[in-house]
């Protein structure tokens, strides 16, 4: 909380605002100097006391991209909190309690699903979560009093309501397609409280611990930073959607790349046969014919279940990315390699492409767990003609044999044919060598990339895809 000797915003309105957008750059939102200009001239004609119009001022302001909103929300809930300190007093429903001074938790869940199934509810609605956190929701740690947004709900558990919500939003003559109707919105609105807790929550440990350092751990990161091994199905699902435009900045770069590579290589012997008519100065350049043609690409994707976040958004994006290349040929395998080239073309869903993966290709044998030996002794052996002097291989997996032989030989030989050869390993580099990892091993094979992330992933492969 605000004292005397450190007040909220010790910089005023405007240092405030600057550290706002900082936080918003730090969580790779793109905010320039202009946007900030703009966001100090919204406040200039904004009532600063109606709060959601100060969030969507700032909004219109700041944000280029709607996938930015989540992350914005989070930050400018702690920038701009709607209180400061404890704010369960200001509710007019107490909660209940029983005659021992215990929480009464039937009649509180009661009072909760009357709630909820209150359409016009949202402000009783966000002072019983400042209760739920205040009453429930505080436990001592070793820093002293915190909050904790699990242990607020833990004996609440609001997404048990949903009967008794449906059941006060009844209506005699109910059809079966208000009933479903009623049911989404009584989800959504449990959904909305859940939220509105954990909102509540960062709030008062904000106080506390500042809000920087809340920011850092309490607030959605943008799709693109997620960790793909410790993605949500939310996130994962948010990547997905985002593949379209991360590979048309991928083709972009590409394109860019390409079009300067027309030029070709300087052709130094003819550069210096022709600076001898200006006494050995190399005034012209001559640079050699450009090779015609697009690259082939050749895709060997562990598929299992311990990468599959990884490995999904990736095979995503390099079938968006099909025709940048003269040929993309896929192969996936967990401990048996098969080509599955014919289950991506751009009007299959990855869903879809992936189920008939599993049912149709031979990828998994007869141990059915990660095993790179066996898969690139598979490959080598039923493809022989996949890699040639042309291709760019590109490996996708976290190296871990289950202690298996990882045939280092066979990859050594993929990679000596190959034009290009690379391994995306979605495991921070500090793992790589540990427990069941072959990573340290591979590496001294082959080129092994860090690709954690969408963002990661799609700076590497657009550092290293030919042109």
């Amino acid at each position: 909380m605000a004292t005397d000797d450190q007040p909220l915003a010790p910089h005023g309105l405007p240092g405030h605002l600057v550290g706002f957008v900082e936080a918003l750059r730090a969580r790779g939102i793109p905010v320039g100097p202009s946007e900030t200009v703009d966001a100090g001239r919204v406040l200039s004609v904004l009532d600063l006391l109606d709060r959601e119009s100060v969030r969507e001022g700032l909004a219109c302001a700041l944000l280029r991209r709607t996938t930015h909103r989540g992350t914005y929300d989070g930050l400018f809930d702690l920038w701009f909190p709607v209180a400061i300190g404890d704010r369960a007093a200001a509710a007019e429903a107490e909660i209940p309690y029983r005659d021992d001074g215990q929480v009464d938790i039937p009649a509180l869940r009661r009072m909760l699903a009357e709630m909820l199934a209150d359409e016009d509810s949202g402000q009783q609605q966000a002072l019983m979560a400042a209760q739920l956190v205040e009453q429930l929701g505080q436990y001592r740690s070793a820093r002293g009093a915190s909050f904790s947004s699990y242990q607020a709900l833990k004996e609440v558990q609001p997404q048990t309501l949903l009967a008794q919500i449906l059941a006060a939003m009844a209506t005699p003559g109910m059809s079966d397609f208000d009933t479903e109707i009623a049911r989404r919105a009584a989800r959504s609105r449990i959904e909305r409280f859940r939220r509105t807790v954990e909102a509540e929550t960062r709030r008062r440990v904000a106080e506390r611990i500042g809000k920087e350092r809340v920011a850092s751990y309490g607030v959605p990161r943008q799709a693109e930073e997620v960790d793909f091994l410790r993605a949500s199905q939310a996130e994962l699902a948010e990547l997905r959607r985002s593949t379209q435009r991360l590979a048309r900045i991928l083709a972009s770069r590409l394109a860019v790349r390409r079009r300067h590579a027309k030029r070709g290589e300087i052709d130094l012997r003819k550069t210096l046969r022709k600076s001898m008519s200006t006494g050995g100065v190399p005034i012209d350049l001559v640079n050699r014919k450009p090779r015609p043609g697009r690259p082939e690409l050749v895709l060997l994707c562990d598929v299992s279940g311990s990468v599959a976040g990884f490995s999904n958004f990736t095979l995503l994006l390099v079938s968006a990315l099909r025709e940048q290349f003269s040929k993309v040929r896929i192969f996936a395998f967990v401990d048996h390699t098969d080509e599955v080239t014919r289950f991506f073309d751009p009007h299959t869903q990855l869903d879809e492409a992936m189920q008939r993966i599993f049912a149709e290709a031979d990828i998994v044998g007869f141990n059915g767990h990660s095993d790179y030996g066996s898969a690139l002794t598979s490959f080598a052996e039923a493809f022989p003609d996949a890699v040639t002097s042309r291709s760019s291989l590109l490996i996708l997996g976290d190296a871990r044999t289950n202690y298996r032989d990882p045939e280092l030989p066979t990859l050594r030989e993929l990679v000596e044919v190959a034009k290009h050869a690379h391994w995306l390993n979605p495991e921070p580099r500090t793992n790589w060598g540990s427990g069941d990892s072959a990573a340290d091993r591979y590496q001294q094979v082959i080129e092994m990339h860090e690709c954690r992330s969408a963002a990661q992933l799609t700076a590497v492969v657009s550092r290293l895809l030919p042109v």
